[in-house]
């Protein structure tokens, strides 16, 4: 595709003054050569290879940066689910493995590493057991790995006992990380129907289906979306608001089209996916709430929101079919309360409440994420959180998450304070009233009639 003087004119708008960014190069690593019965030597091989497959990545994507202009504001490796490779080792604690990531991403200069993960949506092996059981220490003990745990699929049903045991590790990972605002708790997250090529944290996983090295990007720009429907008239239809915002996913994903293309031909490993995500961050005029306040919602969380979220996510979704033959990922809208000024803004004032947040999960491209908790929330309502989003995401066959921080000793009303990208939270308040009965269960909730696709 030719690229005009003005296309150039109008990337370079959006990057000085509308904050388009590349928002991670993500490098995804197969670890099944590191397998070995030996946890010390496991340890080892996985240290040995990350450090040398990534060597170059950080310096790669910081030439492209100079080159293009356009700025890449992490740099990211994810591995594959380390409950797969550890199965041969006995050892009850693999925490270490968790700490041989965590040197390996620090030497190599990135800025999280992803994959400290298992899939449990149909059942949990002993090795998934032991992973589950590490992951409190293992993020507590680490400053750059993230965990994930995929509960549920729309072709396997919910794992309620896994559901409820998350639920349980959620709360041991705020507790032994409250001295630094429940950080822990930040890099885990919880899955249905988790993608395998995801490059955002902290659900990145190098999936069993990927090349042994892979490249996948993922672009942000929800300040040019925003910027977009500013220059509409007040009386454009909702016609002329979908093309706009499909126009501009098309121009940024362009961009990122061209970062994924270099990056992978310099670094002569595969070329992924791109994931066209509006992902917010706490910067003023970076914010998803800011667009749907642009479509017209009077404040986010209140009524019509549902509906301009679904319309922004269909829409970037089709301007980026358009940009690109390898969008994959997440791709679309991204509704994280503590990293986007609006939503931190509209839970303040009460205007966006938990339960509104779920109902915007139908549409949106994850699910519950960084929402900040009292601390003195029980396993079982937690438990209850996830089951409901996994449900939604099983029921209409769509990825869902639950990313939620217990603040132990705050309540309600009260800021949590992350720092970076990672923003501060308000502190949602929930409902007490989940019960014991459901969580304590126990088996599967069963795949859906719409799952029997054969």
């Amino acid at each position: 595709m030719r690229i005009t003087p003005q296309d150039v004119a109008d990337t370079n708008s959006m990057v000085t003054q509308q904050n388009l960014d590349i928002r991670t190069i993500t490098l995804g690593l197969s670890l099944r050569d590191c397998v070995d019965e030996d946890l010390e030597t496991l340890c080892r091989k996985v240290y040995d290879r990350i450090t040398t497959a990534a060597e170059q990545l950080v310096p790669t994507a910081e030439q492209l940066e100079r080159e293009f202009g356009i700025p890449i504001v992490h740099k990211r490796i994810s591995v594959t689910p380390i409950a797969e490779i550890c199965a041969a080792c006995p050892e009850e604690d693999l925490s270490p493995i968790a700490a041989a990531m965590d040197k390996a991403a620090q030497a190599v200069g990135v800025n999280f590493i992803g994959g400290y993960s298992a899939l449990v949506q149909k059942g949990m092996t002993d090795a998934d057991r032991r992973l589950i059981e590490s992951i409190p220490a293992a993020l507590a003990t680490t400053e750059l790995v993230c965990s994930s745990v995929n509960v549920a699929s729309t072709r396997a049903g919910i794992n309620m006992d896994a559901a409820f045991r998350l639920a349980q590790i959620v709360l041991k990972a705020a507790e032994l990380t409250k001295d630094r605002s429940c950080l822990a708790c930040a890099k885990l997250v919880v899955f249905a129907n988790m993608v395998e090529d995801n490059p955002f944290m902290a659900g990145a996983v190098h999936g069993s289906g990927e090349a042994g090295e892979v490249i996948n990007v993922g672009v942000s720009g929800p300040g040019v979306v925003r910027a977009a429907l500013e220059m509409l008239p007040e009386d454009a239809d909702l016609t002329a608001v979908a093309e706009t915002i499909k126009a501009t996913a098309f121009k940024i994903t362009r961009a990122g089209e061209l970062i994924s293309r270099e990056a992978s031909k310099r670094m002569g490993v595969a070329r992924g996916i791109l994931d066209l995500s509006l992902a917010p961050t706490p910067a003023v005029g970076d914010s998803v709430s800011d667009i749907l306040e642009a479509i017209g919602v009077g404040q986010t969380g209140g009524p019509g929101t549902t509906a301009a979220l679904a319309l922004l996510n269909d829409c970037v979704k089709k301007g980026g079919v358009m940009g690109s033959s390898s969008v994959g990922g997440l791709s679309g809208a991204f509704i994280p309360v503590s990293e986007d000024a609006g939503m931190i803004r509209a839970a303040q004032d009460g205007s966006l409440r938990i339960e509104k947040l779920e109902a915007m999960t139908s549409v949106c491209s994850v699910g519950l994420d960084m929402i900040a908790i009292p601390g003195d929330v029980d396993a079982e309502t937690i438990f209850g959180i996830i089951a409901d989003e996994a449900a939604i995401g099983v029921i209409n066959n769509k990825t869902t998450a639950v990313r939620v921080i217990p603040a132990i000793g705050r309540k309600a009303g009260e800021m949590l304070e992350f720092g970076g990208l990672l923003g501060s939270a308000p502190i949602m308040d929930v409902g007490r009233t989940a019960g014991h009965v459901l969580a304590h269960r126990g088996g599967r909730f069963p795949a859906p009639i719409n799952s029997l696709k054969n």
